[in-house]
């Protein structure tokens, strides 16, 4: 099968306008395979020498440019038994074909060279606990040994589609990652806690009891599905206990309800990193500890075909180390 790799269309206009003509030559895209070929042996003005560059025999040097030459039409070299010479039409298409060749050459090389060194952009869809939990200390060492990838973070509670959202990979919980894709553990398992503020419990008391917290203002969390019932699960002689709970606030970020619970607005239920500062301060108060339940934690999720890419697999190799030997990449 041929293509058209080179063309052209030219018009005469005799002073009578009554002529054109049109023509277009078609070159086999086999011709291109000879060209590095036919440049070697017209920069060594040489057969054999060519052939000991592109270790080749000097028999399918000369069979090649042979080749060349009949597709052509035309003769490129004027041969002796000791050199090559080009000729007018082969000085023309080294002149022309020669520079973007060694242009072609030169960027498969450098790709090739860089095949395992990260560069570009790596584009991250997190939640906004992980901006709490693991991952500035992997951004943070991760440019510290790669400067020359960019890492740009999306963060976004909803559930997305990262390949047709154009991301590299995701952070979410081990239960919110499709089996399809590869799941690496970014932190260790996360503790759920109740937090108040001094002044909240100094009104309406401290819960010593999960099921207590009907009677208190929760600061609920809203699911994605839009219920305005939230439901708090704890754990209990080794089995899980949701309670089903009320307040005057609704919403999908940790940040805004710790927040409100600091303004004395209700109690709220949290990642333990999330509220870390907080409670250190002073300024909230943990309760109902004793039921607390453990969360596996976060993982950072791809799509199996892209584990090669060199700036992925340099970024999970920074996170997994932070992680340290306690904790295995994918449990």
């Amino acid at each position: 099968m041929s293509q058209v790799l080179a063309g052209y269309h030219s018009s005469e206009n005799d002073g009578n306008a009554h002529s054109s003509m049109k023509r277009t030559e078609r070159i086999s895209t086999g011709a291109l395979a000879y060209l590095p070929i036919f440049v070697a042996v017209a920069e060594q003005r040489s057969f054999s020498a060519a052939s000991r560059i592109l270790s080749m025999s000097p028999s399918a040097v000369s069979q090649s440019i042979a080749r060349l030459e009949r597709e052509l039409g035309l003769s490129l070299f004027v041969r002796t038994t000791r050199s090559a010479r080009l000729t007018d039409a082969g000085a023309r298409l080294l002149a022309e074909a020669g520079p973007p060749l060694a242009l072609a050459t030169a960027a498969l090389t450098a790709v090739k060279a860089a095949r395992d060194e990260p560069t570009g952009v790596l584009r991250l869809n997190i939640p906004r606990v992980a901006c709490h939990v693991a991952l500035p200390e992997a951004l943070a060492e991760f440019g510290r040994r790669h400067p020359a990838v960019r890492t740009e973070v999306v963060v976004d509670n909803n559930p997305i589609d990262i390949v047709r959202a154009g991301f590299d990979a995701g952070v979410r919980t081990r239960d919110s990652v499709h089996q399809d894709m590869v799941r690496v553990r970014l932190s260790p398992p996360l503790r759920l806690v109740v937090v108040g503020s001094p002044r909240y419990f100094a009104h309406r008391g401290r819960p010593s009891h999960p099921q207590e917290l009907v009677d208190h203002d929760c600061l609920g969390w809203r699911s994605f599905s839009g219920s305005g019932q939230s439901r708090w699960t704890f754990v209990e002689d080794g089995q899980e206990l949701e309670v089903g709970v009320s307040g005057p606030v609704l919403a999908n970020d940790a940040a805004l309800l710790i927040s409100c619970a600091e303004k004395d607005l209700g109690l709220a239920l949290v990642a333990e990193p999330e509220a870390r500062r907080e409670v250190a301060q002073g300024s909230l108060e943990t309760v109902l500890d004793d039921y607390s339940i453990e969360l596996p934690g976060l993982f950072l999720y791809f799509p199996r075909n892209a584990r090669d890419m060199p700036k992925l697999r340099a970024f999970v190799d920074c996170a997994t180390a932070l992680l340290g030997p306690a904790s295995p990449p994918g449990s």
